[in-house]
């Protein structure tokens, strides 16, 4: 958990020195693995931590999925499965993870669960299914700067440039950094899709 709040304070831009909360954080996730290799909370966490800074993505991959093997109704690690297929490249599977969470918890739907099917929609290129998820995630959790980021994006892809420039004035309001290297994404194509729209958001507001 804490290599998890230190990976939300790089994300969120809550940190004067990004680098040294990744640092933390994957060493903290590096620890936990050694003493908690067999508790699939552990190992979903540990993946999507070590998935998001970049770490070679099939162990975070064959970490998730080992705490699945252990523990299948397990609704939580699917959602960091989803999560992981998204930055892998792989949205179709990662929204057949993120459905299969729901079906094993439908009574809980927290914004970043939201967020992320939004996320897999956006960059299968159905953008008013992404559209309606990340509004939702934003409803539930105002302050997240990846979803504001994703929703630029998107509508930015949709031709809605005015709705872009206002998530991205909404943005602003949280942190002063709009472009991200968005390295966790690890397909090159869907990295582009992702950054270009952005840009394109950014640029109007300027």
């Amino acid at each position: 958990m804490a290599a998890h709040c230190h990976q939300r304070l790089e994300q969120r831009g809550w940190t004067e020195d990004p680098e040294a909360a990744r640092r933390s954080s994957v060493n903290l996730a590096r620890q936990a693995l050694r003493v908690g290799s067999d508790d699939p909370n552990v190992l979903a966490l540990v993946a999507f931590v070590l998935g998001y800074f970049g770490e070679d993505i099939d162990v975070a991959i064959g970490l998730i999925d080992h705490g699945l093997t252990l523990n299948p109704s397990f609704a939580a690690g699917w959602h960091w499965s989803g999560v992981l297929r998204i930055f892998a490249g792989q949205p179709g599977l990662a929204i057949r993870h993120l459905e299969t969470s729901l079906r094993l918890n439908p009574r809980d739907r927290p914004a970043p669960y939201v967020n992320s099917i939004g996320e897999a929609h956006f960059f299968s290129r159905r953008f008013d299914e992404a559209a309606a998820n990340l509004l939702e995630s934003l409803e539930r959790a105002w302050s997240s700067p990846v979803t504001y980021r994703v929703l630029a994006s998107c509508y930015a892809h949709m031709g809605r440039l005015d709705e872009a420039r206002e998530i991205v004035r909404r943005l602003r309001a949280i942190t002063p950094g709009v472009m991200e290297p968005a390295t966790r994404y690890r397909n090159p194509e869907l990295r582009e899709l992702f950054l270009s729209g952005l840009r394109l958001a950014a640029i109007e507001v300027d």
